[in-house]
């Protein structure tokens, strides 16, 4: 860039450009809204949704409990599939299957990184109506299935977890969350692609909330327009 300095002698600092970036901030989540509204429906599977949580890191590891960036919303919490601690948010997306492609996100939410994701789920759970619901063990609660299968025709489909002292499932138990598994394995081919196309799990140089939301919402939008448009990407 200095060899061009003198084409654009208004050209803010790096420092400026951060500045001007966080202050967009409250517009990113309405844009994210409208984006939305964009998706292809056609191929959707509207009665199989498959819901889940990615950990957006700010630090991990060690540096994980001495990390203080955005604590309005950012806190430390653990990873289950990485078998870590870290410090961050969650981005918890509920999606609806399409055959043989990546799901289309229907809700996007997002929480400290201690909130449990069956915490989630039930702010959001008495919208939902019909159909059926793929979880992982997480989400894995008796009286919210039975609950939901009776007011709102919604089940809820987990694998089985092991009882305490239990060494392994028994055949059924396998080959039913296998089963399951399958079904909800989509959601985890959106959270690869998301990551891979974004880097949206990588937070380390976040100094701020604003910056956080900016951050998040920011390659969500990016992310959403891809999947709206797929010749872009």
């Amino acid at each position: 860039m200095r060899y061009l300095k003198d084409w654009y002698p208004r050209l803010p600092s790096y420092c400026g450009y951060v500045q001007r970036l966080n202050r967009i901030a409250g517009a990113l989540v309405p844009l994210l809204e409208a984006v939305q509204t964009v998706l292809p429906e056609e191929n959707v599977l509207k009665e199989i949704r498959l819901i889940d949580s990615l950990p957006i890191r700010l630090a991990h590891a060690k540096r994980s409990s001495f990390a203080s960036v955005a604590p309005e919303l950012a806190d430390k919490g653990y990873c289950a599939s990485k078998n870590e601690y870290y410090y961050g948010v969650k981005l918890h997306v509920l999606a609806l299957r399409r055959p043989g492609t990546l799901p289309l996100p229907s809700y996007l939410g997002l929480t400290s990184a201690s909130e449990h994701d069956l915490t989630a789920l039930r702010q959001i759970v008495c919208g939902l109506y019909g159909g059926e619901l793929y979880a992982d063990k997480a989400y894995l609660d008796a009286m919210l299935m039975q609950n939901t299968q009776t007011e709102q025709q919604l089940t809820m489909l987990v694998p089985v977890k092991k009882a305490r002292g239990q060494a392994y499932l028994d055949a059924a138990d396998q080959l039913w969350s296998t089963a399951v598994s399958r079904v909800r394995q989509p959601i985890e081919s959106l959270f690869n692609w998301l990551d891979e196309k974004t880097g949206i799990q990588h937070a380390s140089k976040i100094r701020s909330f604003n910056a956080l939301l900016v951050h998040v919402f920011g390659r969500l939008v990016a992310a959403l327009w891809l999947l709206a448009h797929p010749l872009c990407s």
